[in-house]
């Protein structure tokens, strides 16, 4: 069941390569099967691996108008853990009583104490193992969608699964519909 009553802005930080314009896209797709109306913004400077890449969603019940980027965002989704090394631009904007899902093997306290803030939710989730794992290679995007449903209950995680189904190629549906399912169960949410 789906927690969305008024318009919820994600954005998401990453590295060329992690899937994080997938991830925008996944989750837009997601929420228009689930009967909003949905926006995926990317944003990347040179397209090359390993280059920072950011991405927005609005998610809405009305239809969206606005282009811009978002800076005020619901959810922050932080893919590459090493990113934290310089937080001030993840939790920029943030709003307080926001969501911050991070993929780290580090723990929501010692996350809070790196973003200095206590008026946020923290999740984390080993989004790296778990795609290592699954897909034998660190592509976190449906990893990191399936802890963001779980820690923000925008969306009922079943749409992701119809929305993975639509996007990707026939031999990767179930690899990350498995992706998804765990993240969503592991995530851990404070």
């Amino acid at each position: 069941m789906s927690t969305l009553t008024s318009r919820f802005e994600i954005r998401w930080h990453g590295r060329g390569g992690q899937g994080i314009v997938t991830a925008a896209n996944l989750t837009a797709t997601a929420a228009i099967k689930a009967g909003f109306y949905a926006q995926s913004i990317p944003t990347f400077g040179t397209e090359r691996r390993g280059a920072p890449v950011i991405a927005y969603n609005r998610i809405d019940r009305q239809v969206i108008y606005e282009r811009s980027p978002i800076v005020e965002p619901d959810a922050v989704v932080v893919a590459d853990p090493h990113l934290l090394a310089n937080p001030k631009p993840l939790v920029a904007g943030l709003k307080s009583n926001g969501y911050l899902i991070i993929n780290t093997t580090k723990s929501v306290e010692e996350i809070r104490s790196i973003i200095g803030r206590s008026d946020v939710k923290i999740g984390v989730i080993n989004a790296t193992k778990l795609a290592m794992d699954v897909l034998k290679a660190p592509i976190v995007n449906t990893a990191v969608v399936g802890a963001m449903l779980a820690a923000t209950k925008i969306l009922p995680v079943e749409y992701a699964f119809e929305a993975v189904k639509d996007m990707f190629p026939e031999r990767l549906v179930q690899p990350n519909i498995q992706l998804i399912k765990q993240a969503y169960e592991l995530v851990k949410v404070e």
